[in-house]
């Protein structure tokens, strides 16, 4: 099936898949603006293809590997290694979070980026690690190793809190 037919389809597909590639973009530790612009590019390269998705789960996760590679692309340019942000120079905030929040979804947003990318898409999105595996270029047990040692870190830095349940 096309991705959109018409400009209501496409409405309705930004709508859908807008908040997912923002939090995917998150993840990254991108700021606001940079998402937005990931998430610009998204779409924009998805209107100008002729792609044809055989349902909704192949359409996500298309979608997410081309955020991922989006994304990758943008922490990698030379002007982004040659700049800081205007956030960082002032003090390191997530643009979602309280400044003063230091729960679980701080604490995920500290870890690597390897491990979030594999802690979101696995609990938020709701994917297997061999469906992740094919989205991130890795092996099976290596996402397996990510969750277990994203976990491990997540354990010890919330030890003695009130999430000590995880």
């Amino acid at each position: 099936m096309p991705v959109w037919q018409n400009e209501t389809d496409a409405e309705g597909f930004v709508h859908r898949y807008s908040s997912m590639i923002l939090r995917l973009c998150f993840t990254y530790s991108l700021g606001r603006a940079d998402a937005q612009d990931v998430c610009q590019n998204v779409f924009l390269k998805l209107l100008q293809s002729d792609r044809r998705f055989a349902g909704e789960g192949e359409t996500r996760a298309f979608i997410i590997r081309m955020t991922i590679n989006e994304c990758k692309d943008l922490l990698k340019s030379g002007w982004r290694r040659r700049s800081v942000p205007f956030d960082e120079l002032i003090k390191r905030e997530l643009p979602f979070l309280p400044a003063e929040d230091t729960g679980v979804l701080a604490a995920v947003q500290r870890l690597p980026v390897k491990y979030r990318e594999a802690v979101y898409l696995y609990y938020y999105e709701g994917y297997n690690a061999e469906e992740i595996a094919a989205m991130v270029g890795a092996k099976p047990a290596a996402v397996r190793q990510r969750l277990a040692r994203a976990r491990a870190k997540l354990k010890q830095e919330l030890e003695g809190s009130d999430y000590e349940t995880i």
